[in-house]
């Protein structure tokens, strides 16, 4: 098949009320791309499944919520911020010690590997005495920040790589920081749930402008 093709995924206003849109087709770029920049994400490898629920998680961005104890521990500059310095690494480390399982399976990890060499997929590191113990990956599309997963093997350490994150974010003129859907912990830093609809408005907009993650 052509490294071009992409599917022609249905309106995602006609998922169901799981948020579910379909099946088929797979994780190649043209499909991620066009995936991301309709307002719909993968959520498993075999086979594919695209989502795009309703209502939908965002950080508005610079508009995260800094208690004070995180405050305080920001303060104590305990971590080293890297950017894209060990992506397969931190997907790794994303799809482990979850109690409840992971959707992050051998296929969704080798389809953003390859999406983050194609200069689309981002992370995030925090590193301790040269040690990593906490981050993020996500995907970086014009003017839009979709945050995939998080992990952390050391205090509010996936904390301090959001914050870092939204600073460059904010630095270099992203428009939409899409969450999927609310967790405890993206709650507890202000993100919160808007409907389908406005989510797409925003996205839209975010597609007209054109920013640059990486240096």
């Amino acid at each position: 098949m052509n490294d071009t093709y992409a599917i022609d995924f249905p309106d995602p206003e006609e998922s169901d009320e799981d948020g579910l849109l379909g099946f088929g087709g797979d994780l190649r770029t043209a499909n991620l791309v066009k995936a991301y920049s309709s307002g719909i994400f993968p959520w498993t490898s075999n086979p594919v499944s695209w989502w795009s629920p309703d209502p939908r998680g965002i950080f508005e961005i610079g508009g995260l919520y800094i208690n004070r104890s995180l405050r305080r521990f920001l303060k104590r500059d305990l971590y080293q911020v890297t950017f894209n310095q060990c992506f397969e690494q931190v997907i790794e480390w994303c799809g482990q010690d979850r109690a409840e399982g992971t959707w992050i399976d051998k296929g969704i990890r080798n389809a953003y590997i390859r999406f983050h060499h194609e200069g689309y997929a981002q992370s995030v590191e925090c590193w301790q005495d040269g040690e990593l113990v906490g981050g993020l990956y996500g995907v970086a599309l014009r003017g839009l920040f979709a945050g995939e997963s998080m992990f952390s093997r050391a205090d509010n350490a996936s904390k301090v790589a959001v914050v870092k994150l939204m600073e460059r974010l904010v630095e270099r003129g992203y428009r939409l920081m899409d969450i999927q859907m609310l967790t405890p912990v993206t709650e507890s830093l202000g993100g919160q749930s808007i409907p389908r609809s406005e989510y797409l408005h925003r996205l839209r907009s975010a597609m007209k402008v054109q920013c640059h993650f990486r240096d």
